[in-house]
């Protein structure tokens, strides 16, 4: 699962005893010269941001550097079926808002990746950067097809576990652990056919209230 390294001397710290440090995000406007160094002998990626940046992405607050741990933040759809773990498909979601927002929420549940199967032109993924508060910098987003998709799950371990109304029993009562591919459908049509019969298993989550929502199904 992902973690963060908050604050410089920590960083510092961490990159020189040889850790595993995915990528390093610094303020721009601070002196973190010796981080770039650290980053730049180990060819660790590294990012600058604004103060307001990091703020937002601290966990504790205004720092100066944050290093994202656990989890590598780039690669294909082969790639993070073979690193394993927690992935989320959002099948069909067509609205760029939409899409960022659920990128940001499976980033900071500390999900491996996601993959999406919709065509999305390049102002389009600008607007899903945007609304993800460029999330996509820290964990893999993967454009795909279903086809490709299906088709790659079945060459792994990977349970493919769909969230829908047509689903048998509650996210308690599923076998979560190990490598899972969580399914969340589209706006207005929900989970596709296709996805549907290929899940090994469909779960519910139960809503109170008068008006159904999408928002079930988008997490």
């Amino acid at each position: 699962m992902a973690g963060q390294i908050t604050g410089a001397e920590a960083v510092i710290a961490a990159l020189e005893a040889g850790d595993d440090v995915e990528m390093v995000l610094v303020d721009r406007d601070k002196d973190t010269l010796r981080i770039r160094r650290l980053c730049e002998e180990r060819e660790i990626p590294l990012e600058e941001g604004s103060t307001n940046d990091l703020w937002r992405m601290s966990a504790d607050g205004h720092v100066d550097a944050l290093a994202l741990i656990g989890r590598p933040p780039h690669g294909d759809l082969s790639d993070i079926l073979e690193r394993g773990g927690t992935v989320w498909f959002f099948d069909g979601v067509t609205y760029s808002t939409n899409l960022g927002f659920a990128i940001r929420t499976a980033e900071v549940s500390g999900a491996d990746a996601v993959v999406l199967n919709v065509k999305k032109t390049h102002e389009e993924r600008r607007t899903i950067r945007r609304s993800s508060m460029r999330a996509d910098r820290f964990i893999p987003v993967v454009y795909s097809t279903t086809e490709e998709i299906l088709s790659a799950i079945k060459q792994t371990d990977f349970r493919l576990i769909s969230v829908e109304d047509v689903g048998t029993h509650g996210p308690w009562d599923e076998d979560l652990t190990g490598n899972v591919m969580l399914v969340v459908g589209a706006e207005k049509e929900g989970i596709s056919a296709e996805v549907l019969a290929a899940s090994h298993a469909c779960v519910l989550l139960p809503m109170d209230g008068f008006v159904p929502s999408y928002n079930c199904k988008l997490l």
